[in-house]
């Protein structure tokens, strides 16, 4: 049995089970994750709690909003455009973009998944086709259906390219991930090491008050800590006010030379599909959720 729990993520991630209702489907992962039934009457932790609102909190802005595109005109009218990196153009295919009008730097990503990316520093250097090949396989994934994620199912899968961003102290573009609910913002994790080849990214959580929190999700806390921002607390203020209204969302930032940009709106963390160590963390962020009295009607 515990071999069986340990193959259906894999079988999951290959579509084996695509044709399963989002519930029935959502049990069947939870399960093997946890190794426990989902209390979909009760949800009581974090874990168990984004798995209620995936199925029963389904709101029409929510699609647009995970649109790497759309959401910059979304966030520019709630805080303001200055917090929006530039974009610099926006394309169905890799083959109708013209890197002839780009920078020397520049990101491409697609506007749907998590990983569709590719950073170029040097335009000469640029592998089109090692970047073609990454790209058109994001370009055909279906990221809502690994983790039943409602808000990515009608999002259109496009390309994007924005301005190629670096802080000078980091050298690199590191991103602040605040947790937040219904303005209410409580932990914030930082990721480094991303780009290392050879060791695993790093996850620090802390309070609001860059208290360090002691536990993992996903990965291992770095050995030496990430510092704190020079922004801190005015992301915490804007995070505050792109969450209203709304449940749970982590709303991550960047901070470069000293100025805060928007990254992205996350309603999932992990699909809350990772488990916490030690597990008394899921209890305490399911804690600050508070879920809807009712449910949306277009749920399935």
């Amino acid at each position: 049995m515990e071999l069986v729990r340990k193959l259906i993520p894999h079988l999951c991630y290959r579509g084996l089970f695509d044709k399963l209702g989002d519930k029935e489907y959502l049990s069947l992962y939870y399960w093997s994750v946890f190794g426990k039934k989902l209390n979909w009457d009760n949800p009581v932790t974090f874990s168990e709690k984004l798995q209620w609102l995936k199925l029963y909190d389904r709101r029409d802005e929510y699609t647009s909003m995970v649109d790497k595109y759309e959401v910059k005109k979304y966030v520019a009218d709630k805080i303001g455009s200055e917090y929006i990196i530039p974009t610099l153009g926006v394309w169905n295919s890799f083959d109708e973009i013209n890197f002839d009008i780009l920078p020397d730097q520049f990101v491409l990503k697609c506007t749907h998944d998590s990983g569709g990316l590719v950073i170029c520093k040097d335009k000469s250097q640029l592998n089109k086709k090692l970047a073609k090949r990454k790209l058109e396989k994001s370009l055909k994934k279906n990221y809502y259906l690994t983790g039943r994620e409602w808000p990515y199912k009608n999002v259109k899968p496009r390309i994007i390219a924005e301005q190629y961003m670096e802080d000078s102290h980091d050298c690199e573009l590191r991103d602040y991930k605040f947790f937040a609910f219904d303005g209410d913002v409580k932990a914030v994790f930082i990721a480094t090491d991303r780009e290392n080849e050879v060791e695993e990214t790093k996850f620090d959580f802390f309070d609001m008050d860059f208290n360090h929190l002691p536990f993992t999700n996903g990965h291992p806390n770095a050995q030496e800590m990430p510092h704190k921002p020079v922004q801190f607390e005015k992301m915490k203020e804007l995070a505050a006010v792109l969450s209203r209204g709304i449940p749970h969302v982590r709303v991550d930032f960047y901070e470069v030379d000293g100025r805060i940009y928007f990254g992205e709106l996350t309603f999932s963390h992990w699909s809350g599909l990772k488990p916490f160590n030690p597990p008394e963390w899921d209890n305490i962020f399911g804690s600050w959720i508070t879920l809807p009295k009712s449910k949306t009607k277009n749920c399935k």
